[in-house]
């Protein structure tokens, strides 16, 4: 990556057509989610109510996204990385990006998405529910992350 290019920037409108194509990659999008969060980045919507993310390349075009909603806490509904450029710490930037601010961080997993899982674990991200109705053939963790001064509160 270029040294005068940004790690993690927030996604601009002109992104939209990247973005929608490392959604392909999820096994759940949601189109109409990342839409109205393009929405607010082009001006049409007023309100934000959105973290709209990108890991840009060295030519600034998003190679990972983080998608992520509300704010008590936040909840990560969707990260992806373009498997070219996996395993150079994009999505633990992306990671850091939303949980440097937030008071706490939320996302729902695959029980059996071992790589997911692993990330999100790695970076201090703590079970705190399962549930069996949200995933088709596993069960969905609840992670959450809360700054560090918080952890030890319980």
């Amino acid at each position: 990556m270029a040294p005068d290019r940004p790690s993690v920037r927030p996604a601009r409108s002109t992104d939209a057509a990247a973005l929608r194509t490392l959604q392909s990659l999820l096994a759940e999008p949601s189109p109409e989610l990342l839409s109205a969060a393009l929405a607010e980045r082009s001006g049409s919507m007023p309100v934000r109510t959105a973290t709209l993310l990108v890991s840009p390349t060295a030519e600034d075009r998003p190679a990972g996204y983080l998608l992520g909603v509300g704010s008590d806490p936040t909840h990560i509904a969707e990260l992806a990385v373009d498997p070219r450029y996996r395993r150079e710490g994009r999505a633990r930037r992306l990671l850091a990006a939303v949980c440097g601010d937030a008071d706490a961080v939320t996302v729902h997993v695959a029980a059996d998405n071992e790589p997911a899982r692993s990330l999100y674990e790695g970076f201090g991200f703590v079970e705190a529910g399962r549930s069996a109705d949200r995933f088709d053939g596993s069960d969905c963790l609840t992670l959450r992350y809360r700054p560090e001064s918080d952890r030890s509160e319980g």
